[in-house]
């Protein structure tokens, strides 16, 4: 990967990139420090408080959601959004190493939400605090650290938006090796439930549920959706869990199954369950929050200027908060998405500091003129 500190960058940027990147290590060592589960973050938001506090920086705070605005904020201006979340799925049964003590071997700091998302989190930060003081920027920065982003929660960042100034385009700091995520496919989770009667498997009585839910899969898995040029793809509908049955002398009288839904923006999750309604005779209960498909034009100024930086696009297979955001959004970060959520997770202490310089470089590159073509 292209070190960025070591490129065109004036000297001057260069030692003001060292200091950054050394305030956002000793961060997030803080923060893998404090545990952080989705809905228990309430010790990192204290810990992201007392950094901004310490750096004189007024921000706001609902729930375990913080957000400020640059120094020079102009109402006149287009505002770029700086999302990423502090909290952290639970620690799996492969960890050898305290998920909870940040331990640096080999260039590399381990701990509990390093990778995802911490490095783009407190790069995210460092950016925010290199153009915060500045005057002569054709855009204002909005930077939201938020909650619940590991289970879709609506204690996160879709508690903030409707709290924000008017935003016109998003980076969110999600693990990408700093390569554009243009695009990423939606997500929800169904639950089916067939309604069978339960008799003596011995006799030919009742309805068996069993049955009756693997007519429904087929039924579902025979579903046209239209084909979707930007994803080269199309729905994706993935059984994922099934359960039926009390004992083996009974025919069930209920089974449920679960399926996995990855969307395509040509159609809405309220689109996806009636069309399955239609083909599929059971009753559909929806599990938790859809997240919608999201995408940014391959010809927007925020992506032009990644290019000239010789950054590459694609379409990514994971979910995020982006879901939530009804503006073009880039996915954007530090870290590679294969370690989230794996046992001993880490990133390269070069990897935050490129994220950090990718950053400063990507908005540095926005043209003076960028808002008056934003919408072409």
């Amino acid at each position: 990967m292209k070190n960025f500190c070591e490129s065109s960058l004036d000297t001057w940027v260069v030692d003001r990139i060292e200091i950054l990147h050394t305030e956002c290590v000793g961060l997030l060592k803080e923060l893998i420090k404090t545990p952080s589960f989705s809905k228990e973050e309430e010790g990192t938001a204290r810990v992201l408080s007392s950094f901004f506090s310490r750096h004189g920086l007024d921000f706001n705070r609902v729930g375990n959601n913080l957000w400020l605005y640059n120094l020079h904020y102009d109402k006149s201006k287009p505002t770029i959004l700086l999302n990423s979340h502090h909290d952290t799925v639970r620690p799996n049964q492969g960890y050898s190493r305290n998920p909870f003590e940040p331990k640096v071997a080999d260039d590399k700091l381990f701990g509990l939400g390093s990778n995802d998302a911490g490095g783009c989190l407190v790069a995210l930060i460092g950016a925010f605090l290199y153009f915060y003081p500045r005057y002569d920027i054709p855009f204002n920065l909005c930077l939201a650290i938020t909650a619940e982003e590991e289970i879709s929660g609506k204690g996160g960042l879709a508690m903030v938006l409707p709290q924000l100034e008017k935003i016109s385009v998003a980076i969110v700091g999600e693990p990408t090796t700093m390569q554009m995520a243009i695009a990423e496919k939606g997500n929800m989770t169904l639950e089916f439930i067939c309604q069978g009667k339960a008799a003596h498997a011995a006799r030919n009585e009742g309805c068996n549920a069993i049955l009756m839910a693997m007519s429904a899969i087929d039924n579902m898995q025979s579903c046209q959706f239209r084909f979707d040029e930007t994803f080269d793809d199309v729905i994706k509908l993935t059984v994922t869990e099934i359960h039926a049955g009390i004992q083996s002398n009974v025919v069930p009288d209920e089974c449920r199954f679960t399926v996995d839904v990855r969307i395509t923006p040509n159609y809405s999750p309220e689109e996806i369950i009636a069309i399955l309604k239609e083909k599929v005779h059971a009753a559909i209960e929806l599990v938790g929050n859809p997240m919608r498909a999201s995408s940014i034009s391959q010809q927007h100024p925020l992506i032009l200027a990644g290019k000239n930086l010789g950054w590459q696009s694609y379409v990514s297979p994971t979910c995020s908060d982006r879901g939530w955001l009804n503006v073009p959004s880039l996915k954007l970060g530090p870290g590679d998405s294969a370690r989230s959520h794996t046992a001993n997770e880490f990133i390269f202490l070069a990897e935050i500091k490129n994220g950090l310089a990718g950053y400063i470089e990507l908005l540095e590159g926005l043209p003076d003129a960028w808002e008056t073509s934003f919408d072409k």
